[in-house]
């Protein structure tokens, strides 16, 4: 991949050539992208002006010096052209055979042997179809050949970045400079100007302040470079599905993930399943696998009638193209089935498939109710043998082939998509690190069977509601301008079944509409756990291809910053990435194997370093070096299922790499964070997609104590990973391949948790100011009413331009600033105990979740009164600060109207806090006989200022009587 530290250009794969300084040609300054200069000056005269990865607009000035030094490209070109052939994915099955030869021959196994004579035959016979293929296009006139050529948009990008407008985008990063130093000025007179009354109020206030500002700072600035992007799908088509000739899109692997059939109805499951096997894409490219975590009957049952109704709901989806593809949800919308459909059948075939959809969903709701008492004896099958996953902590590996090329078809006789049923073995004493490690088995299993080269993994409550999706992914992972470095391309989260308000900010609407394109225009977005298509070699732990080599000068010092200056590195670190790029450099060095001899092939790459990186099974080994995918030609057919349920065997990872170093990681709950930024730190980038109509839909809990308590299991993950050795804060510095704001991106996801300590504290200043009378800001000046009004105005004017970019409603905006309060009092502040009990001490601590009321009406969910833990502290805050409001009021009557100006800062900060809480509150009081919540709250407000008022007054008892009764009481010696 490298010669003389030299890269490989993205788009034709020549090297990208020297500058007049003898240095490396570098286009884009931003990203470092790739490109050579006739690429580059290719760009330029086409209009593209822009980087294609992060859409940083091109030096123009280069040009001159791209035509001064066009000549110096000769050489390096003319070295690169034999490997042209190769392709840009050219990890071949054929490379497996570069196995230590003494150790084959002496401890090797003979499976091992046997790849090796096969590579040798390979090769032998790769020459003359070469030879065949040049001497066949001599004889086609130069006529024909023009006339099988592609057509133009086949050679044209698959994808396009879309700059924001500088229009928007310029306003929005100068109010963030002047916001900051604003920043600065506020806490200069903050911190110059104490206050001797309050000295302990006022340092917790000026604490918690700067926390706060230096979480804007981690939250803002990974922002400063938002992007859009826009997919081609028809170019897509025209490039990879040519009429005439083999579908050439590439395959992909489905994985899908459940545990308890109870907990999971196995309806959501097989509709999920549905949607997938009805995806608008090559049925021989599409693999569903289900991970049964559970070893549940139910599920396995409930997939034997799912894949007999595919049998019908498939073609019924294809044939008429509706949207989406999962029935239950199809049949459930509210709008016209018959608009676009001008097929005459289509109402009867849609009604009698509804028939049968109704009749499959009764067959699955007995298989639940069957399921909801187990036999004392256990779960038997059909045939009368005990169910092997009677005991689901201690079982055997299961695995069922259901569909597929050579299974059942569907009712018109087309092929149907392999759908498989795994449960991996589970044995007591062995660590099964719940889903990560589900998703680990699964990897293994498809690259046993079917071995696809990218994988796109999903909740089991996630539906495919977009069938074009995977193209849109494939518009990305299979254009050799763009894919090559791509690790994973997310797709944004949407949900069913919210209300329309929204109250606890379940859309997350303003992470994956805003957050999400400001990384997307660094080094990518942070994988969310699902919804996201991978590239396999990235889990397999292998570095982007065009990557360089650390410089051996400054292997410990950041490239983006100070690049002369080492640091000091962590020896376990420094073994980790030696034995990373070791592995690296073998597999990308296959690319040039013909120009090793059979020694040196043989040295290349050793079997005992791969089985201790991937574990004891050669079909699994040899399928990682096949970066084009597909199935092993020297593996045995009848013997792969037998290989599959070994390398799910309970002791496969055991001294591996497994969780480690590759496949999903290992030591959070939160995996999806720690998955993504490990891929992250080896140089690759991923892309966020964001298509029309939503690729996937799912269900989110729509309850606040459910809500609350899906937010400390994400926190908690975020801690875990802040007291861990993959902490952002340090890790992954050795090669500076992680850019600076994507670090500060993810050390806020890890570090959000802690702001629960200062945001408690701030919400109990302004109660505990108005009990005591006193403030934590003294008497302000004309220059701090200043500093104080410009904080607020940018403060106001970085959301409205923020809002203005992104297309996000300021209610959405709003719900996510009222949960960011709701979940850092409740959530995130238990988070962050747990975490420390349980990653400092081992102490495992749950909070159970209890109903109280349900209600049988729309969003009935939304009104269920649950209690849990979570709920104390942020009602104790809305307790204390209604409190200090009335008494606010009650100081304010006694002490008469000097006290009234005072009182108006303290109340709008306790308003503040109220305010913020009030979707809390409203969830809290549940529907109170369909009486609003801000009625009853404005009552009780209102009712006890009144009632201090008219103590205050005191209308019963006259002036003069008042004035005998008071002097009367200071005559009286007590």
């Amino acid at each position: 991949m490298m010669e003389s530290g030299v890269p490989v250009c993205h788009t034709c794969g020549e090297h990208v050539g020297l500058n007049v300084n003898g240095e490396p040609f570098v286009a884009c300054h931003e990203c470092n992208f790739p490109i050579c200069k006739s690429c580059f000056e290719y760009d330029l005269k086409e209009g593209r002006k822009a980087c294609l990865r992060c859409g940083s607009p091109y030096d123009e000035n280069l040009l001159d010096d791209v035509e001064k030094a066009t000549g110096d490209q000769s050489t390096m070109a003319a070295h690169l052209s034999k490997s042209q052939d190769v392709g840009i994915h050219a990890r071949h099955i054929s490379s497996v055979s570069t196995l230590d030869s003494e150790m084959t021959e002496d401890n090797g196994n003979p499976i091992w042997k046997n790849r090796v004579e096969s590579w040798k035959e390979k090769k032998n016979k790769k020459k003359k179809p070469a030879t065949t293929k040049v001497e066949r296009e001599a004889e086609i006139p130069p006529e024909q050949q023009m006339e099988d050529k592609p057509a133009p948009d086949a050679s044209q990008p698959l994808s396009t970045i879309i700059p924001i407008p500088k229009s928007r985008l310029a306003p929005y990063r100068t109010v963030i400079i002047m916001r900051l130093i604003i920043l600065g000025l506020f806490f200069h007179y903050r911190v110059t100007n104490p206050v001797d009354s309050a000295f302990g109020l006022w340092l917790t206030s000026v604490i918690c302040e700067i926390w706060f500002a230096f979480s804007w700072v981690l939250d803002q600035f990974p922002k400063w470079y938002p992007v859009n992007r826009e997919t081609y799908i028809d170019r897509l088509s025209a490039r990879y599905e040519r009429e005439g000739e083999p579908n050439e899109l590439a395959a992909v692997d489905f994985f899908v993930s459940t545990v308890d059939p109870l907990k999971e109805p196995p309806l959501i499951t097989a509709n999920t399943v549905l949607s997938i096997l009805a995806l608008d894409y090559p049925v021989d490219k599409v693999s569903c696998y289900i991970s049964d975590d559970g070893a549940a009957m139910l599920t396995f049952e409930s997939l034997v009638e799912t894949a007999d109704f595919a049998r019908k709901w498939v073609p019924f989806c294809k044939k008429f193209s509706i949207e989406p593809r999962a029935p239950e949800f199809y049949f459930s919308q509210k709008i016209d089935y018959l608009k676009d459909k001008v097929q005459p059948s289509f109402v009867k075939e849609r009604r009698a498939m509804k028939r049968d959809y109704e009749e499959y969903k009764i067959r699955i709701n007995a298989l639940v109710a069957k399921a909801q008492k187990t036999p004392e004896e256990g779960w038997t099958m059909q045939d009368g043998t005990p169910w092997p996953g009677n005991n689901p902590r201690d079982h055997p590996g299961m695995i069922q082939v259901f569909l597929g090329y050579s299974g059942a078809r569907d009712i018109e006789g087309n092929e149907l998509p392999r759908l498989v049923y795994v449960s991996r073995e589970k044995r007591p004493g062995y660590q099964h690190h719940k889903k990560a490690g589900a998703e680990n088995a699964l990897v293994r299993v498809s690259a046993v069977l079917t071995n696809a080269p990218f994988i796109l993994n999903l909740d089991c409550d996630h539906y495919v509601n977009n069938s074009k999706a995977v193209r849109e992914a494939m518009c990305f992972l299979m254009d050799p301008q763009v894919g090559r470095d791509v690790c994973y391309v997310q797709f944004p989260q949407r949900f069913d079944g919210i209300d329309r308000s929204d109250r606890y900010a379940n859309r997350n609407t303003v992470f994956f509409d805003v957050n999400m394109k400001g990384l997307d225009g660094i080094q990518g977005p942070v994988y969310v756990g699902t919804g996201c298509v991978f590239n396999r070699q990235a889990l397999y732990g292998y570095g982007p291809p065009s990557m360089p080599s650390f410089p051996k000068s400054s292997s410990s010092s950041c490239s983006c910053c100070c690049p002369g200056k080492k640091e000091p590195k962590d020896p376990s670190e420094l073994y980790r990435d030696a034995k990373r790029e070791e592995l690296d450099a073998a597999i990308f060095n296959l690319r040039e194997i013909d120009n090793y001899d059979e020694y040196e092939r043989s040295m290349l790459i050793s079997q005992t370093s791969f089985e201790k990186t991937f574990g004891l099974s050669s079909v699994f080994i040899e399928s990682t070096l096949m970066e084009n995918g597909g199935v092993a030609e020297s593996a045995n057919p009848s013997t792969l299922i037998k290989e599959a349920i070994h390398v799910i065997g309970c002791g496969y990872e055991e001294k591996t790499a497994w969780g480690k170093e590759i496949g999903w990681i290992y030591g959070s709950v939160t995996e999806d964070i720690l998955t993504g930024f490990k891929m992250h730190c080896r140089g690759w980038r991923s892309i966020y997609c964001m298509p029309l109509r939503p690729a996937f839909k799912g269900s989110a809990p729509i309850n606040l104590s459910d809500r609350l308590h899906q937010v400390l299991r994400w926190a908690l993950g975020s801690v875990e990973i802040f007291l861990s050795r993959h902490c952002p804060l340090w890790y992954g510095f050795g090669g500076g391949r992680l850019k600076w704001l994507q670090r500060l991106a993810y050390i806020n996801t890890i570090v959000y948790p802690f702001t629960s300590l200062p945001l408690i504290a701030y919400c109990s200043l302004p109660a505990i100011c108005l009990l005591t009378g006193k403030f934590i800001i003294p008497t302000l000046s004309n220059l701090a009413s200043v500093l104080f009004l410009g904080l607020f105005l940018s403060i106001i004017v970085t959301a409205v331009l923020e809002l203005r970019w992104s297309g996000v409603s300021i209610e959405d905006l709003w719900r996510n600033e009222q949960f960011w309060v709701i979940g850092g009092v409740s959530a995130h502040l238990f988070a962050v105990f747990q975490g420390f009990l349980k990653m400092l001490a081992g102490i495992d601590t749950n909070f159970t979740v209890t109903a109280k009321a349900a209600d049988d009406a729309d969003f009935g969910e939304l009104y269920i009164v649950k209690w849990t833990t979570l709920l104390i502290p942020p009602t104790t805050l809305l307790i204390v600060n209604m409190v200090g409001v009335v008494a606010g009021f009650s100081d304010a009557l006694n002490k008469g109207y000097e006290a009234w100006g005072p009182l108006f800062g303290k109340v709008f900060f306790s308003f503040w806090v109220i305010l913020h809480l009030y979707p809390f509150l409203k969830g809290l009081m549940g529907r109170q006989n369909r009486t609003p919540t801000i009625v009853v709250l404005w009552s009780v407000l209102l009712a006890s200022v009144f009632s201090l008022v008219w103590v205050r007054i005191n209308p019963f008892v006259s002036t003069a009587d008042s004035t005998t009764v008071s002097q009367s009481c200071i005559s009286i010696d007590c």
